[in-house]
């Protein structure tokens, strides 16, 4: 497999420290608001990639922070007159919400911040002895230009970075790129003790302790957000290449932007819909498709045609799986016959272009194609017309399974939404049909259309599907 890596700007083949397990991390959400579809994409993305990992064969232990303490969770517990821990736990849930939704996978382990204060401050302490941090009235600073490499993610000169930093100027600091790894209390806020005083982690330093503390000081996968790379990314390899003396990360991976009218997507901008809106207009797996159907570095405009064009592309998929449940249960019994062991064996091609694809950094918007290029094969092979076996429907739904599980893709299956009471109106149109009253059968199939409940009549039974 080939990842682009963001430090060397090129594909590099992925070569794990360890055989056979991969340690990856990516940054997760500061907890005050819902996300938004661009928090989505490198959730989404990066569950892919550790799907991908698995069924290559790998070990993944895959952490995923919290950030549970920070200005903007402390200004929405004081707007709200509630604490800056009810705040991150309620969003916390609300996350988990979203991520089922999406159905996207839990983490090995999802680290807080505030479970890590001990080993924060003793990472803080260890680059103040170093001499690449230094205190000033209780706020602790990284000298960043302390650090030979600082830049060498963001491939930028170090004079255009101090131009571009967002960096509070203060006389306390010795340099505008200064960056703090420990604040001093403010009233009413929450803090906790250290050798400086009371006080609180800065956004950087949770992410390199958390990954040292839960993966090791070198990792293999660090991912996230293209807007990370500067200064949060950047500041991590400082941090940890300087108080571990090692290489902090060999893969770096960030995702694209989304944007609406070609500005990107964020809360900064008031310019996001979030996952729980766009998931009510069109639902959560159609933003999940959404995001699989683009390359995850390119960059993704949001719109409601392309959110109905996910919506519509997976419900084809679902309609093919339906299609194999039914002929599953309801085809010719007995072995395959010669020309489809023949065809059931030729599927394996797609499986080796899907890993090709794959294996070519994550590529999802040609592994996607392939999936609906072996649908549009099956969908042949396994039809009224074609009379297939139950022995085909099941080695051809066996494949589309395996290549769909890895890309996360909610297929709706044959008996889905089908209950009872359905089930009995479709008995009774059966037994109109049968008594030779067609118009009765008509009004049923049509009440049941209605519903969103389809009824195509083959002869082998009644297919029933439920639209999306």
């Amino acid at each position: 497999m080939k990842i682009f890596n963001s430090l060397s700007m090129r594909k590099e083949e992925f070569v794990p420290i360890e055989a056979g397990k991969v340690r990856m991390y990516a940054c997760g959400p500061t907890v005050y608001n819902l996300i938004h579809v661009g928090n989505a994409r490198p959730i989404i993305v990066f569950d892919v990639l550790r799907r991908y990992l698995e069924y290559l064969g790998y070990a993944v232990t895959f952490v995923q922070n919290f950030t549970d303490v920070d200005d903007r969770i402390i200004k929405r517990a004081n707007e709200e007159g509630s604490s800056a821990k009810a705040v991150s736990e309620k969003y916390i849930g609300e996350y988990f919400t979203d991520c089922r939704g999406l159905g996207v996978r839990a983490a090995t382990i999802h680290p807080r911040a505030t479970e890590n204060i001990g080993q924060i401050v003793e990472m803080v302490g260890d680059l103040i002895e170093k001499g690449c941090a230094y205190e000033a009235e209780g706020d602790v600073y990284y000298r960043a230009l302390r650090f030979q490499d600082y830049g060498k993610l963001s491939h930028q000169p170090l004079d255009e970075l101090q131009a571009g930093a967002r960096v509070n100027v203060a006389d306390i600091k010795e340099s505008p790129m200064d960056f703090a790894l420990w604040k001093a209390a403010k009233p009413g806020e929450p803090a906790w003790d250290s050798p400086w005083g009371k006080g609180r982690p800065g956004w950087h330093i949770e992410c390199s302790v958390m990954s040292s503390r839960y993966l090791g000081k070198t990792i293999d996968i660090h991912c996230g957000g293209q807007d990370l790379i500067f200064p949060h990314h950047e500041n991590e390899i400082a941090q940890s290449e300087a108080a571990n003396g090692c290489k902090f990360v060999n893969y770096w991976m960030h995702n694209g932007f989304i944007s609406v009218d070609s500005r990107k997507m964020s809360k900064s901008l008031n310019n996001f819909f979030t996952v729980r809106e766009a998931a009510e207009a069109y639902g959560y797996d159609a933003i999940r498709m959404f995001i699989l159907m683009s390359h995850y570095r390119s960059p993704l405009n949001y719109s409601s045609e392309i959110l109905i064009q996910a919506k519509n592309a997976l419900e084809r998929l679902s309609t093919a799986r339906a299609n194999l449940d039914f002929f599953a249960q309801n085809g010719a019994d007995g072995a395959m016959t010669a020309a489809e062991r023949a065809f059931a064996g030729s599927l394996s091609k797609y499986r080796t272009r899907f890993c090709e694809v794959m294996d070519d950094d994550l590529n999802t918007a040609d592994a996607v194609s392939v999936v609906f290029e072996l649908v549009r094969e099956i969908n042949a092979a396994v039809s009224p017309a074609a009379d297939p076996t139950k022995a085909l429907a099941a080695a051809c739904a066996a494949v589309f399974d395996e290549l769909s599980d890895v890309l996360g893709l909610p297929l709706k299956k044959a008996d889905e939404g089908i209950d009872a009471e359905i089930e009995a109106r479709v008995q009774a149109r059966q037994a109109a049909r049968k008594a030779k009253n067609f118009a009765e059968a008509d009004r049923i199939r049509d009440e049941l259309r209605a519903r969103g409940i389809i009824l195509e009549d083959t002869p082998r039974g009644v297919k029933i599907v439920r639209e999306r």
